[in-house]
């Protein structure tokens, strides 16, 4: 896969994108609140939160979309003007194609929009487009969707690239696609910043997270070192019906470890530091370790434990 190397004249040392004090009100609704956080070139960043938690408006208020109440963004030191619109590339969570148009007459349509352009045939082979050329975009599939909506995103040549929810709702094979065009860039050195409802995909991803909920960051590092702070020992995977009553009363009136549960669909989820521990004290107080399942944590334990609520409330 061959991308574009990263520019001459950039700043290695100098964050790519930076926000500071962030706020956006919307009448008493205050969506974000005094963010603040800056962005080395050639990584991948993760801006991830529950819906509602302002990650969204974040974002729009960096690509220039939506006006802040107060607070400041710089593109490689100064204030985004031309030289921002001209090396960035967005691909919206949502966006419409023309229906009357091939593959190919997009690609070329949109590239004719820009001074600066990517090689369309490197372009078509990144994002495997090549067995799509002639097919009309209506007749695209999910997945063959999104890898165009990432092409034109990269039409012109970006060094920094907006992807919101590029994966939502495409199988596990076509996210592996999108995976791997990300990937791509990331080892260019394009700077690529991701907001993502999958865990294991920001887990994959991204060299740096931060965790927003109400409006703030709560949480910034790499994943290993958020999980390392956080999370270190290991998540204990339980039915619920192997789970007699409610585990504040299983462990009443025992000398037991330091434990967080966690209730889902699927049942228990116990994380500790103590597995050993954890595991003598569940047989004592009866629980069936038949199903039992142990793992190490992962994001979505980290990011349950830090919001109390998962990203799709």
């Amino acid at each position: 896969m061959v991308f574009s190397a990263r520019r001459k004249g950039a700043n290695p040392l100098e964050p790519i994108l930076e926000v500071r004090d962030l706020v956006k009100r919307y009448n008493r609704i205050q969506a974000v609140d005094g963010v603040s956080f800056s962005i080395p070139p050639g990584i991948c960043f993760g801006l991830l939160g529950p819906n509602g938690a302002g990650k969204t408006t974040t974002i729009e208020i960096m690509e220039g979309i939506t006006p802040a109440t107060s607070g400041s963004v710089f593109y490689r030191g100064g204030r985004p003007g031309r030289r921002f619109k001209e090396e960035t590339g967005i691909q919206f969570q949502s966006t419409s194609l023309l229906s009357k148009l091939t593959v190919a007459e997009t690609l070329r349509t949109f590239s004719g929009m820009y001074a600066r352009r990517a090689d369309l045939d490197a372009l078509v082979a990144n994002c495997f487009l090549g067995d799509l050329l002639d097919r009309d975009n209506e007749r695209l599939s999910g997945g063959q969707r999104q890898r165009l909506l990432l092409a034109m995103a990269l039409v012109n040549d970006p060094d920094l690239v907006f992807l919101d929810e590029p994966t939502t709702g495409l199988d596990p094979q076509a996210r592996r696609h999108v995976w791997r065009i990300v990937e791509g860039m990331r080892r260019q050195g394009k700077t690529v910043l991701l907001t993502t409802h999958y865990m294991e995909e920001a887990q994959s991803l991204c060299d740096e997270i931060a965790i927003m909920d109400n409006g703030r960051i709560i949480a910034q590092g790499s994943p290993a070192d958020l999980l390392a702070e956080h999370l270190a020992g290991a998540a204990i995977l339980l039915p619920a019906e192997a789970v007699p009553g409610d585990p504040a009363a299983l462990f009443a009136g025992r000398e037991a470890p330091e434990c967080d549960w966690r209730r889902s669909q699927k049942g228990w989820t116990v994380t500790t530091r103590q597995v050993n521990a954890c595991i003598r004290a569940l047989l004592d107080a009866g629980a069936d370790l038949n199903a039992m399942t142990i793992r190490s944590p992962n994001l979505e334990d980290l990011f349950l434990r830090l919001t109390g609520r998962d990203l799709r409330d």
